[in-house]
């Protein structure tokens, strides 16, 4: 083998990948086709769980440390929501996507991992025990297993043949980085009586210190394709038509054309391929869904793969990372899907439409909707099926970050590791049967007993009887 894992694209969710294996202490290589990272922002929001994990890896800090990004609040359908009801320890921040990408590529690199540029994969082969992927030039690299993170146009995905099922995009809208001026500093959705609208979100400030915005045009006849070139007076006709003069184009850094295409694969492991991020699941960026779908893609199946390269992953542990994650990229595309509509992201301002956002914006007003749709769209909400791991409601969930006294829990996670909390100090002689993949703590602390797994998701909690079990259902046999 020349490495245990090769991960193919250099996105967020490809690196993510990277730094899991790399704690896991997993030998990997990281391959992209651009001869150079992408300056594009693409995605801008970063939801509060994504947040949480970086915390738990402590990443977030030296992360918000680059420059200012500040809280913001949410939405759905463009019907905003205050963060402050959904009472999450780190509300969502406004990060670029291009900042993320070049802090872990940075972060990589100090670990001595370069990211290999220029790496156009054109074919791959795998058997019983590897796989071997061939690039453009003649290079090849044969692998234990190989992970696609290369994607919505995802080379692996077509390689594999694997099925991509949904709707294809029907109609564009446009995507811009751009500097206004006269536009209010908070998020906002704006329509006009014709169905023209505009969506507008902070992106913290340029290197001048000049406040950024990411901004999106969309209204009857604004659809065209893809490819055709955007101007800007093409983006100053759509602000006109929404703000009039109040607001004006100062500059535009970036524009492209986004579609409202929503597919999923069908599968999300392939023998030993595996799909992430934007090559198993594709739909309109709403909520900046996309970029921490794929980043959680990447936490939940690092340290599977890790257990697997190591040898003591129980012989189903990497299929949970399709039954885990393929359910929550669906419940991502109805959602977005469901936003899609009652926004009238055509503009058809048609009648029914506009009738049932108009009380759909009305329910939002109640404080317990907005905690549902925080919870949903930070992807707080977001419960594990762990079939054999008891029925406590804290199980298949985020765990708590519960005050251990000296340390809180999240910081406890920073090793990669599983965490058994203990705070009766009863389960040292179990936990001792799993020295090398299980931190005990929280002896003494004022919180429930719990079993929490390397990404940060509670798999055991309540009956002690059940504690055995669960170790040896996510962590293997004992040494």
């Amino acid at each position: 083998m020349d490495t245990e894992v090769l991960v193919v694209g250099a996105g967020p969710t490809g690196m993510t990948l990277t730094n899991e294996l790399l704690l896991a202490g997993v030998p990997a290589v990281l391959a992209d086709r651009l001869p150079q990272r992408s300056d594009l922002s693409k995605a801008g929001g970063v939801q509060s769980r994504t947040l949480e994990a970086f915390d738990q890896r402590g990443l977030l800090k030296p992360l918000l440390d680059n420059g200012n990004y500040p809280t913001s609040a949410g939405h759905f359908a463009g019907v905003p929501f205050s963060p402050e009801h959904a009472g999450h320890r780190l509300p969502w921040r406004s990060v670029p996507q291009v900042v993320i990408e070049g802090f872990l590529e940075r972060h990589l690199a100090a670990q001595g991992l370069h990211v290999r540029r220029d790496h156009e994969l054109i074919g791959l082969a795998q058997d019983e025990d590897g796989v071997a992927a061939t690039f453009a030039g003649g290079t090849t690299v044969r692998c234990r297993y190989l992970v696609a993170a290369d994607g919505a146009h995802s080379t692996v995905r077509s390689l594999l043949r694997a099925g991509f099922p949904g709707k294809a995009g029907t109609a564009t809208v446009i995507a811009a980085d751009v500097r206004l001026s006269g536009a209010d500093q908070v998020m906002s959705h704006t329509w006009n009586d014709d169905g023209d609208w505009v969506a507008l979100f902070a992106l913290g400030t340029d290197p001048q210190g000049r406040e950024l915005r990411r901004l999106v045009v969309g209204g009857p006849g604004r659809s065209v394709p893809r490819d055709v070139p955007i101007t800007e007076e093409e983006i100053r006709d759509g602000l006109r038509r929404v703000y009039g003069s109040r607001v004006e184009l100062l500059e535009l850094r970036y524009a492209r054309r986004i579609t409202n295409a929503a597919r999923q694969v069908e599968h999300y492991r392939h023998g030993r391929v595996f799909l992430a991020g934007d090559a198993a699941h594709v739909h309109l960026p709403l909520g900046a869904q996309g970029m921490n779908t794929g980043i959680q893609d990447a936490l939940n199946l690092g340290w599977k793969l890790g257990g697997a390269v190591h040898g003591w992953a129980p012989g189903d542990l990497l299929d949970t990372y399709h039954a885990e994650r393929h359910l929550v990229g669906a419940a991502v595309l109805r959602n977005v899907q469901a936003q899609s509509l009652l926004m009238d992201w055509a503009g058809t301002r048609d009648p029914e439409v506009l009738a049932a956002k108009e009380l759909f914006a009305a329910m939002t007003r109640l404080p317990e909707v907005q905690r549902h749709l925080g919870d949903l769209l930070s992807g707080m909400a977001i419960t594990y099926p762990m079939p054999g791991s008891g029925s406590h409601p804290l199980v298949g969930r985020a765990a708590p970050d519960a005050d251990l006294g000296p340390v809180r829990a999240h910081e406890l996670l920073r090793s990669g590791r599983g965490v058994l909390i203990d705070p009766g100090d009863r389960f040292a002689k179990v936990a001792d049967l799993w020295p090398d993949r299980v931190d005990r703590a929280g002896q003494g602390a004022d919180t429930e007993p719990m079993l929490i797994r390397p990404d940060g998701y509670v798999c055991w909690a309540g009956d002690p009887d059940d504690l055995e079990a669960a170790l040896g259902r996510w962590f293997g046999a004992p040494r």
